[in-house]
């Protein structure tokens, strides 16, 4: 009979999770670049927890990566792991990288105008938790949804905005928004922004076009839609560029509708559309899920 002996079991650590970071890696693609992430990120005594990546062709093409790690001391490790990642990412591979705390969540100001099913399902998603951001405050061109935004504790701001001249209204924007927001999301803001504002605003700002893009931008799509007797309807959230309605699109969703739809019916059905769609952009921007490259994006959703 031959006796065994079991292998000593590991020691599983309890105690709170450690602090989550993300490390978002992007360049030319070569051999050895995961390796070199986890090979810093393990030095470290880092858990890796998540890591996705794409090559859009892997003989020299383009490289990107998400990867979510725990570190316990995050904030007192990271200067010390951007040296390394500074020796072993940029100075080796050239590639550029940023990493975030995740326990802090992004800011981030909602616009609207008078259409209010975007921002108050936002703002619903935000007090269920579905959200892990911080609302700083809504900015508004009309005071119509003032009281049931500040039902929600978030500070509301009405800028009117009126006529062809809209660099005061803008200013005032500026000064709401410069030091106080992450990102800027336009929940059926319906305004057109100068280039001059997304130039100095200094964030990304996200807006859910009431249409599949890139057919029947601009106004009234769905009585344009109508017109056409399209089989679908559907939404475009997307990064705005100084190009109106041509930013990287994040996401996009359709919902199939026949001939006896009329245009509110496309309207009503679009708009739960809508309401998904963005929220599942700026979720995935939040939690650093997208990659602009260029005018298109890497989501890892």
């Amino acid at each position: 009979m031959t006796l065994t002996q079991d292998a000593p079991a590991r020691a599983v650590k309890s105690g709170p999770p450690a602090p989550q970071a993300s490390l978002i890696v992007q360049g030319a693609d070569a051999t050895g670049i995961v390796a070199a992430v986890t090979s810093v990120l393990s030095g470290h005594g880092a858990n890796i927890v998540s890591l996705d990546q794409y090559s859009d062709n892997p003989q020299g093409g383009a490289f990107f990566q998400r990867t979510v790690f725990g570190l316990d001391g995050l904030r007192a490790a990271l200067p010390a792991l951007r040296a390394d990642l500074d020796r072993s990412l940029v100075d080796e591979f050239g590639l550029r990288y940023t990493f975030r705390d995740l326990s802090v969540p992004k800011r981030v100001a909602i616009f609207a105008s008078k259409s209010d099913h975007c921002l108050l399902d936002l703002l619903w998603r935000h007090r269920q938790g579905q959200l892990p951001v911080t609302v700083a405050m809504v900015i508004s061109n009309h005071p119509d949804v003032a009281e049931e935004v500040r039902s929600f504790g978030v500070p509301f701001f009405h800028v009117p905005c009126q006529g062809a001249d809209k660099s005061a209204a803008e200013a005032e924007h500026l000064r709401l928004l410069q030091g106080n927001v992450d990102f800027v999301v336009l929940a059926r803001y319906m305004q057109i922004l100068s280039a001059d504002f997304i130039d100095r605003v200094g964030v990304p700002i996200i807006n859910i076009h009431h249409s599949f893009l890139p057919a029947f931008i601009g106004a009234g799509p769905y009585a344009k839609a109508k017109e056409r007797g399209v089989k679908l309807v559907g939404a475009t959230a997307h990064y705005v560029t100084e190009n109106l309605d041509e930013g990287p699109i994040i996401e996009q969703d359709v919902v199939r509708v026949t001939h006896a739809h009329t245009a509110g019916d496309l309207t009503r059905r679009g708009a739960d559309v809508e309401r998904a769609v963005l929220s599942r952009a700026v979720l995935w921007h939040a939690e650093d899920r997208v990659i602009r490259d260029g005018n298109h994006t890497i989501v890892f959703a």
